[in-house]
């Protein structure tokens, strides 16, 4: 799968995030080292600290479907001009499922993208293993 099929992915999911209040739309894809993709948005809730990432709905979709997962790539997209990155609490997520080695395709509005590790966005992430 090319990096430019994960964008995609990740522009279908989109589509349905739900973002009343920031109006801040995320789409995630992530491809598993078994091969399988998982798509969420971002899902907004009055009481923020409730509210779910584009990443973090991927990963939890892909956990409950195929339990311990390990992440090989992350597309994430938005309506942003600058590059997306994952927010803090994501990160940590990613830690549990990824190596330092687990590539994020982070992209811009115009279509731009770059790839980055995992380990330059968290380097001696926290980790129980």
């Amino acid at each position: 799968m090319t990096d430019s099929d994960l964008i995609e992915y990740a522009q279908k999911a989109i589509k349905t995030a739900y973002a009343p209040y920031s109006k801040f739309k995320v789409g995630a894809a992530l491809l598993t080292k078994t091969g399988n993709v998982y798509t969420g948005c971002n899902v907004e809730i009055a009481s923020f600290g409730a509210t779910n990432c584009a990443e973090r709905t991927a990963i939890f979709k892909a956990v409950s479907e195929e339990g311990k997962i390990d992440i090989e790539r992350i597309a994430i997209v938005s309506d942003d001009q600058d590059y997306i990155y994952p927010c803090g609490i994501c990160r940590q997520v990613m830690a549990e499922f990824a190596d330092d080695d687990m590539e994020l395709i982070c992209t811009k509005k115009n279509g731009e993208y770059k790839t980055i590790r995992f380990g330059d966005i968290l380097p001696n992430a926290f980790r129980s293993f």
